[in-house]
Order: structure tokens, then C-alpha cells, then sequence
């Protein structure tokens, strides 16, 4: 994210900036340095020409401590409260340099301390490290997932109800769930992991994208939840809690809506399955792309949400009304209360991207 024009910002933004600057101020004379938090990113290696990385980050303040770990990242109590990770403050116009393959890249952290860019690279297809060196702290290590140009298949899933039982966003429940439950208190949907095991069993290591609405704070824990119940190792693309640039809150909805459009441009050669659950806006969102560009989805696969955890969820036992498809889609839908509900409809040739 490239650090907007001050004079074009929202007043919230203005305002939440304006905190956050003596905020710092204050943990500065306590000896908080500026600290470089890389998230995983993807980029393309066509057969022709200059490949790309898009290198996703955070800096913010971090406290004095001795014995950083190589990774350059801040010790975590990964079985600590989620609360703990929101009480951050990222810093702007920050120079980091990103090593991308052989190629050196000089960036600066935007607004927020974020870091959301497209670089030019020449890594080949597959998993790579990225480097990233702030003066005054160790060299951290990001990761990256490059596609070649012959690959064909790819997924993307929400995380809240999809893959995580959360229960989102009834005010009181959302509280209880970031600021009181422990990370490792966090349940997974039943079958999921087997599922998305399933759809990648003839391409092992298809991309697959996890496109959330929460905010970047957890994105650390959200990896380990994900790597600890068998879940495929892939990026994360959520959102920053708080005004936006051009509003006093973020949009989740367009957050999605932007991401899953950015995703086929990205790379026309892949097919996607889209995987989500009809507690809110995911089966109208996954429609509309469907109807826009039904080329580039193999199926849809739609976590049907318990009575219970409807209620829970938006106040009613039965899905927003806006969940029922408005006409034929073009593209296979499937739905299921969990993971072995949804894989006992695949055929066999579900796993199989066209060539």
C-alpha cells in the first residue's frame, strides 16, 4: 500500500493518524523500533517475459528484546488472547528493501504500516523465501508462492464459518471471540482440511488464496490455525481494522468483491473453485463473479450454517434471503453442512483441472 496524499485523507483517517503518531511518540523514549512483519504473497512466472511478486507486509512499533528470532519477527504467545494483537502501531514511511529473486527492491511502508506492492520478478514457479532488511533489525523472511504458466487450478476460501467456527459479527460474539478465546481454543470446520485435499489431489500444490474480511492483526494466528489443522499453506488477503482513506470504516464486501476480480485478471490461465459458507455475503458475491466471468470458475462450494449458527451469525435460523441463486448459474454449485458433506458430492473428475 502506497502512503496516500494527507490532504486527500478521510477525517477518521486524519484523526486515527494523528493518535497513532503520539502514540509512537511516547513508545519511541521507551526504545520501540520500528519492526518489518512479512505476510505470505504470490506472484506469476510467465512463459515469456518479466515475471511479478506481490509482497505483502507490515511494519509497526515492537519493544526492546533481546534474542530476536532469525525470522526477524517478534516473539508471539501463540496460545495467547487475540486481543493482545490488535494493540499495534504500524508506522508509515518506513524503507524496507525486498530481495525478489536476484532482483533488489527499495519500498516504503504506507499508511498503516502497510506494505502491498507488485514487483518485478525472476523467481520460477514454486515456493520462495523473500528477504526483507530494515536498518537496525535482523533480516526477516517472508514467503511467496509463484504459479507457472501450465498450471490450471486454483482455490479460494473464506475463513470465518468457512474454515474457523467464529460466529461473526453479532457485536457481543465478535468481542468474546477476538478479545476472549484463546487462539488455540479455536475450532476448524469439520472435514474442510480433507476436502480442500481432495480438490488439490492431482494438483498437490495449487495455489489457494484464503480472502477474509478480518483484519491484518491476526493474520499471523490465522496461519498457524490453518497450519496446525492441516490446512493448505497458502496467502492470506484480509483488510485493516479502522477508518479507511476515503471512509470512517472499511467495507468488507468490496474487500472481496476487488480481491476475487484481482485474483482471475491475475492469472487467466487458472480455473477456480470458490469455497464459502451462507451466513452473509459470500453466495451472491461468488454469483456475481460467476456470471461475469464463467470461464474462470470450475464450481462453487457453499458451508451450509446450522439454525444455531445462523442465529448466531445475522439474528435469523435461516440464511439472508439474498442467498438464493436469482437464476441458473453456468457454474456447478454445491452445498453441505461441512467439509464431508461437500467432498461425498464431488466426482471424480472434480480434481482435475482442464488442460
Amino acid at each position: 500500500m502506497t502512503a496516500p496524499t494527507p490532504t486527500g485523507l478521510h477525517r477518521g483517517a486524519r484523526i486515527e493518524d494523528a493518535v497513532m503518531k503520539r502514540i509512537a511518540a511516547v513508545l519511541n523514549r521507551f526504545g520501540w523500533r520500528p519492526l518489518a512483519v512479512p505476510y505470505t504473497g504470490y506472484g506469476s512466472a510467465p512463459a515469456e517475459g518479466e515475471g511479478w511478486a506481490r509482497v505483502l507486509m507490515r511494519v509497526k512499533l515492537a519493544p526492546p528484546r533481546a534474542g530476536l528470532p532469525p525470522s526477524g519477527a517478534e516473539e508471539e504467545d501463540e496460545g495467547g488472547r487475540w486481543w493482545r494483537k490488535f494493540f499495534t502501531v504500524g508506522m508509515a514511511g518506513i524503507p524496507l528493501t525486498v530481495q525478489v529473486g536476484s532482483r533488489l527492491h527499495e519500498v516504503s511502508s504506507g499508511r498503516g504500516g502497510y506494505v502491498d506492492t507488485v514487483l518485478e520478478s525472476d523467481l520460477a514457479p514454486g515456493w520462495h523465501e523473500l528477504p526483507v532488511r530494515l536498518t537496525g533489525r535482523a533480516t526477516a523472511t517472508g514467503q511467496i508462492r509463484v504459479v507457472g504458466p501450465d498450471e490450471r487450478f486454483g482455490l479460494v476460501s473464506d475463513i470465518d464459518d468457512t474454515v474457523m467456527v467464529t460466529a461473526l459479527p453479532r457485536p457481543l460474539l465478535a468481542f468474546w471471540n477476538t478479545f476472549v478465546v484463546k487462539e488455540t481454543s479455536r475450532r476448524p470446520v469439520p472435514g474442510m482440511a480433507t476436502l480442500y485435499g481432495r480438490l488439490r489431489e492431482k494438483e498437490p500444490d495449487a495455489l489457494v488464496v484464503y480472502l477474509s474480511t478480518g483484519a491484518w492483526n491476526v493474520a499471523r494466528a490465522i496461519s498457524r490455525f490453518l497450519d496446525r489443522h492441516d490446512y493448505p499453506h497458502g496467502p492470506l488477503l484480509m483488510t485493516d481494522w479502522g477508518p479507511t482513506d476515503d471512509g470512517w470504516f472499511r467495507s468488507g464486501r468490496q474487500h472481496k468483491h476487488r480481491e476475487l476480480r484481482r485474483l482471475v485478471s491475475e492469472f487467466p490461465q487458472l480455473r477456480w473453485v470458490l469455497v464459502g459458507d451462507d451466513g452473509q455475503h459470500d453466495p451472491q458475491l461468488y454469483e456475481e463473479l460467476a456470471d461475469e466471468v464463467p470461464a474462470a470458475l470450475r464450481m462453487v462450494l457453499i458451508r451450509q450454517l446450522s439454525p444455531v449458527e445462523q442465529v448466531l451469525t445475522h439474528g435469523s435460523p435461516v440464511p439472508p434471503e439474498n442467498q438464493a441463486l436469482l437464476a441458473p448459474s453456468p457454474v456447478p454449485w454445491l452445498h453441505g453442512p461441512d467439509g464431508a458433506a461437500l467432498a461425498a458430492q464431488l466426482d471424480p473428475d472434480s480434481t482435475v483441472a482442464e488442460p
